[in-house]
């Protein structure tokens, strides 16, 4: 059902704390966070080998989780080292545990093999934590599929028609797109050229209601769910297509998609800018925003989720058009990747 040996942002850093254990599902599979006494997050199968009680309504011993059932020990490896109502402890007696990485102000975590669990795997997500750059962001639930999320990332046809008040103006759905595949890699990008600025773009870039700009959106999607924007306007006929940006703004708009269920998504997102770096209230604006935006897009996945487990197995085919190009191409990689890790797991088992 989902790419397994791949990183995905389980946490914001300080949702994971010392002394407290969080449950958080990811990829149909419950686990349990924390952090040791050097501050190292840790994460364990959410289930005592014992009874199958949560380890997450325990407490911390030390560095090792207590079940709150009949106080069975793990350490951070799994392994349990205390069984109260006896001395020996069987060798089956452990639980999995997760290799966890702290980047970015995100936790990460690996869903597949451990000895795959390579960090320079973990995606490019600088702008977080760049002293050149200021970011705001927050984990959103989604009430949908994580690829449903993907595809309205990467085709923002959309913004004319759900994000009126903010993002959206009549010129988008009219731009044209170029769609580039790479591996497991994609790249939309639209340039719309000469047109109002839309609302958002003027209250943050100071921009004209009648002051027309070129605007770009060059979107990079990475398997199995991380989409990456450049975003931005300048005054129309400056240079900004050829690479002069210097009569506008830059934002980054990232987005670390993590499966809960097949129907339900954790959503980490922040946007990151490169002026007016000094200036609370313009981080508070662009995160406020998005956040607006974000929220209606939710909205809309919703209830397209609704309907695709209403109709279940009898659901029509859905029709794409060339705006769809970069979406089909993601869903496309993501389908290889699951073709390719269950062929691995077959002859593993052989």
């Amino acid at each position: 059902m989902f790419p397994r040996n791949f990183w995905y942002v389980a946490a914001w850093d300080w949702e994971v704390r010392r002394q407290e254990l969080m449950r958080r599902t990811i990829c149909n599979q419950p686990i349990v966070f924390w952090r040791d006494s050097e501050g190292t997050p840790a994460a364990l199968e959410d289930r005592c080998c014992h009874r199958h009680m949560p380890l997450s309504e325990g407490r911390l011993i030390g560095n090792s989780v207590e079940c709150p059932y009949h106080g069975l020990q793990y350490d951070a490896s799994g392994a349990c080292v205390l069984i109260p109502s006896q001395v020996n402890i069987p060798p089956q007696a452990c639980v999995r545990s997760f290799p966890v990485v702290e980047r970015n102000h995100w936790i990460w975590i690996w869903m597949g093999d451990p000895a795959l669990a390579d960090p320079n795997l973990i995606e490019d997500f600088h702008w977080m934590d760049d002293p050149n750059w200021r970011a705001k962001g927050e984990k959103l639930d989604l009430e949908g599929n994580y690829l449903l999320l993907v595809e309205n990332l990467l085709d923002l046809t959309h913004l004319q028609f759900v994000h009126r008040t903010t993002l959206g103006t009549e010129a988008i759905s009219g731009s044209p797109i170029a769609t580039e595949h790479d591996g497991d890699r994609v790249r939309v990008t639209r340039w719309i050229m000469n047109s109002p600025p839309p609302p958002f773009f003027q209250r943050a870039g100071g921009f004209k209601p009648d002051q027309n700009i070129d605007r770009w959106q060059i979107i990079d999607y990475s398997a199995p769910a991380f989409v990456r924007l450049d975003v931005g306007g300048a005054i129309a006929g400056t240079g900004a297509r050829d690479g002069d940006r210097s009569q506008g703004f830059s934002m980054r708009n990232l987005n670390a998609i993590t499966p809960e269920t097949e129907t339900t998504t954790h959503y980490f997102w922040a946007q990151a800018r490169d002026f007016a770096l000094d200036d609370p209230t313009v981080t508070e604006l662009v995160f406020r925003q998005v956040h607006t935006a974000f929220m209606e897009d939710l909205h809309i996945i919703r209830e397209q989720q609704k309907n695709i487990s209403l109709y279940g197995s009898s659901l029509p085919p859905q029709i794409d058009f060339r705006q769809d190009a970069g979406a089909v191409q993601a869903r496309r990689i993501v389908d290889g990747i699951l073709a390719r890790e269950r062929s691995a797991g077959a002859k593993a088992a052989e």
